[in-house]
């Protein structure tokens, strides 16, 4: 089981399952939210995804139909996202974790939106998109 909150504590979550397809997302939507040269994403079973505490402080964004982002309304920290093309599943920042992670990433992803100031030195695939394995 993982767990994490949000930087103000008020988004409590937990996860009670695995993460899958954590990824380095370089796209600039990835890189506004985050504030970052990258975002560090990964997936987890709906059913196993809980907010144990702070339901009501979290605000939603979104940016694209179908797709919502969910962020702490006190202090901003991006927390999951959600897509209707894909209900089974929500994709965490693992940066709100504070549970050491088993699963490692598999891919750096959308690389030709890097930042330029950005330098590579992971020993990880690079993708244009998406990862192979990727169910869009």
């Amino acid at each position: 089981m993982y767990s994490g909150k949000c930087l103000c504590g008020a988004v409590v979550i937990s996860v009670r399952g695995k993460i899958s397809d954590i990824i380095h997302c370089h796209c600039s939507l990835c890189r506004k939210n985050s504030g970052t040269a990258y975002a560090t994403n990964g997936f987890v079973n709906q059913t196993d995804f809980i907010i144990e505490q702070g339901h009501s402080a979290l605000s939603a964004f979104s940016f694209k139909p179908g797709r919502t982002r969910y962020f702490c309304q006190h202090c901003g920290s991006p927390v999951y996202s959600s897509n209707e093309a894909d209900k089974l599943r929500v994709r965490v920042r693992l940066g709100i974790f504070d549970s050491d992670i088993v699963e490692r990433p598999i891919s750096h992803n959308f690389v030709d939106s890097k930042a330029n100031w950005e330098e590579f030195n992971a020993d990880l695939p690079h993708y244009s998109t998406f990862e192979p394995s990727r169910n869009k």
